[in-house]
């Protein structure tokens, strides 16, 4: 007996013959049925038939196997086969390699064993043939599935991109002789990058710069979180003469208390910022935000102070706030660390020092801070980067 049990279909069309096949066969332990004509066989012969292997008389009273050579070869056959003949000729032998027979016994066959192995192997051959196809069927349907939601993901990403452009303030915004611009480079459809500048009352604008955590739709969505607080405090402001949106120190903790909230691991540095438009006074706090903001004037570029723990991280962090006089002829310079990756440098140090040296030797307005900073021209960006530019001409002093 065998450990394989084969499907066989016997092709012979003598009957004494075949029928001293069928029981050498079935005492091996394998099942087989007969057929007389080759062409006779009426199911399916592909990696998916239930036939494992087809035994072939070689001579067939009413059938060539030479002369129909060429139209078995053209149809679509996935069975081994086994020939069977009473003498070894060569031509019968050259024809039974031509049509791709597994293996070729000349009765009487002495050696049952090796027939029986020959049948073994054709069928576990074919077994392996036939789940490498049926893994190659699924693979394609997976493929095919991934591909559709792959499309999906790219046309909600898209889509999710038009929202979060539609949702950055207008760029210019001119108050009082203050121009506000940003310029934003997402390295994926959405970014953890965002900006912000409105206005508060006559003599105010609030503003800030945010890089959340991550890449992609959850920090693009943390974004949002942290754009409608500022909306909800002007709104505030206006309705009931609530001036918490003008406490920047009391904004980091709403938005630090808010992504703690929010309880999907994201965390974001800012930069928050109180321009007074009236006194041409700055007031802003740093939540663990690098670069920090950077003023250039007439006499050159340097670093404004600030350190404080990023937004969503502790529960009890506290923001300290910092004043500043500004000339009457200035730009304020903000980005987002993704920046820091186009700039040459070992270490951080060594980038920001290099940073603050090309911003303090560009000689024009932002477009010229964004293409020596190699920004604009960028192919590829590593990571989101965001800018903000707050500028003050000497004219409008």
């Amino acid at each position: 007996m065998t450990d394989i049990v084969a499907n066989i279909i016997l092709i012979d069309d003598d009957s004494v013959r075949a029928a001293a096949s069928v029981e050498l066969l079935q005492s091996l332990g394998h099942s087989v049925r007969v057929i007389q004509d080759p062409f006779g066989v009426n199911e399916p012969l592909d990696y998916g038939s239930e036939v494992d292997l087809l035994v072939c008389e070689t001579s067939l009273t009413q059938f060539s196997w030479e002369a129909a050579k060429d139209a078995i070869l053209d149809l679509d056959i996935h069975v081994p086969a086994i020939m069977l003949a009473d003498e070894a000729e060569a031509q019968v032998i050259l024809t039974a390699l031509r049509l791709g027979v597994s293996d070729f016994f000349v009765r009487p066959i002495l050696d049952v064993n090796a027939l029986n192995a020959s049948i073994e192997r054709c069928v576990k051959r074919r077994r392996i043939r036939q789940e490498l196809s049926d893994s190659k069927r699924a693979l394609e349907h997976t493929n095919t599935e991934l591909r559709a939601a792959v499309t999906v993901l790219e046309q909600d990403q898209q889509a999710g991109r038009q929202v979060q452009l539609r949702m950055l303030p207008n760029s210019p915004l001119t108050v009082g002789g203050y121009e506000f611009r940003h310029s934003m480079y997402p390295s994926l459809f959405l970014s953890g990058d965002f900006v912000e500048y409105i206005t508060v009352g006559d003599h105010h604008v609030v503003f800030f710069m945010a890089d959340v955590s991550g890449h992609g739709s959850s920090s693009a969505f943390a974004t949002v979180l942290l754009k409608n607080l500022f909306a909800r405090k002007r709104s505030d402001f206006i309705r009931r003469n609530d001036h918490t949106l003008l406490d920047l120190g009391a904004m980091l903790e709403h938005a630090n208390k808010e992504l703690l909230d929010l309880a999907v691991g994201k965390y974001a540095t800012m930069i928050v910022g109180l321009l007074n438009i009236k006194e041409n006074t700055l007031a802003y706090s740093v939540a663990g935000h690098l670069p920090q903001p950077i003023l250039k004037t007439p006499l050159g570029a340097d670093y404004l102070v600030g350190e404080g723990a990023p937004v969503g991280l502790m529960e009890h962090a506290r923001y300290c706030v910092h004043e500043v006089q500004l000339p009457s002829e200035f730009m304020l310079i903000m980005f987002s660390d993704g920046v820091l990756e186009l700039i040459d440098g070992e270490d951080l140090i060594a980038k920001e020092s290099n940073l603050r040296s090309v911003i303090d030797s560009s000689r024009g307005d932002y477009r010229a801070v964004l293409e020596d900073l190699g920004v604009a021209q960028a192919r590829e960006i590593p990571d989101d980067i965001a800018a903000l530019f707050i500028t003050r001409a000497a004219n409008n002093g």
